[in-house]
């Protein structure tokens, strides 16, 4: 028997995933080590700990990171008293928020200031909703689905607008939303395309992997909310799906009667995790590995403008002292090998 690997296009980096690990990298590059990084700058513990073996040291609050130390905010975002409390201390901060993220907090402050009640659509606990309420003036509702819709204690009338968390897709929201413009008469919302273009992608992309295989492996963190939620589609459709860190995770028991099995990854897993998993197939049996076609993400995000300014002298690289940020890196990137090789 062999196993047939269909990759899914597009899978794991997301642009804003690439800006933030390389907004670390270049800034152990730049300034030295250590860099402190306030919660961990994406989440998938591989990326954590290669960063970590670098030099960076991640932290939960401001109050653990050292005077004078290079600071750098997650791909998540944070609220306004955590960047309050970095400027009370003078840290050197460098924000790798995620822009999309961060188009969340304007339109968030936007509807605000034109008098909305807001209406935060995610789950309760995750770093981007926790960052996202903490950016906006006034009351924000969280609701996660349809019946905490009908658990908000507002006039019928209340001018509404809502946001969303970016590691939903459209489909995550629809009902959300329909139930929000069924219960209120004044709504109003981002449009469509302001979704989260990754998390649109990659579920789409499962869900035309999962119309041609027996099973799907989904690699991600366990506390990766795209992640999981990749699983989950392949799961309502039909299809034994799981999520594995990488491939040590795999079970050959899974791949029982398996002829053809999906392969993809949340926005925050390397490409070389994905190779792991096709290494780990090989032990089992013969593997053929094709990529199916689908978008190709062409979109980049530029670099805080601290690790872009020119290159003419960085005083705290001779003397050790706070950094000014001055040097400029080109951002790296690391070149994986083909899938197939």
């Amino acid at each position: 028997m062999m196993i047939k690997v269909v990759l899914a296009q597009p899978r794991g980096f997301c642009a804003g995933v690439v800006r933030a690990i390389d907004i670390v990298d270049q800034a152990l590059v730049q300034f030295g080590k250590p860099v402190y990084v306030r919660h961990e700058i994406v989440h998938n513990r591989h990326v954590v700990d290669d960063l970590k073996s670098k030099g960076a040291i991640f932290v939960e609050e401001i109050s653990e990171i050292p005077d004078g130390a290079v600071t750098v905010f997650s791909a998540h975002g944070v609220a306004r008293s955590v960047i309050a409390d970095a400027k009370a201390r003078a840290l050197p901060v460098l924000d790798a928020t995620c822009p999309l993220v961060s188009k969340v907090h304007h339109q968030g402050k936007h509807y605000v200031a034109k008098g909305k009640t807001l209406i935060l659509i995610g789950h309760e606990g995750h770093p981007e909703v926790e960052g996202t309420m903490g950016q906006i003036d006034g009351p924000v509702f969280l609701v996660s689905d349809e019946a905490a819709v009908l658990a908000l204690d507002l006039p019928l009338d209340t001018p509404l607008a809502y946001v969303t968390q970016t590691t939903l897709s459209v489909d995550d929201t629809k009902d959300v939303i329909a139930a929000l413009k069924a219960r209120f008469s004044d709504v109003t919302g981002p449009d469509t395309a302001d979704i989260c273009y990754a998390t649109q992608n990659r579920q789409t992309a499962v869900r035309d992997v999962c119309a041609v295989v027996d099973a799907l492996i989904v690699v991600g963190a366990n506390y990766s909310s795209n992640s999981k939620r990749l699983r989950e589609i392949g799961e309502e459709v039909g299809i034994p799906s799981y999520l594995v860190a990488d491939g040590s995770e795999l079970d050959p028991a899974w791949m029982a009667g398996v002829k053809t099995v999906g392969l993809t990854a949340g926005a925050s897993a390397p490409e070389e995790l994905v190779l792991s998993v096709i290494d780990a197939l090989r032990k089992i049996d013969e593997v053929t590995v094709t990529q199916m076609n689908g978008i190709e993400e062409h979109i980049e995000f530029r670099l805080p403008a601290a690790l872009r300014r020119g290159a003419a002298e960085n005083p705290s690289a001779a003397t050790g002292s706070a950094p000014r940020f001055t040097v400029s890196h080109s951002a790296s990137r690391a070149a994986a090998r083909s899938p197939a090789e």
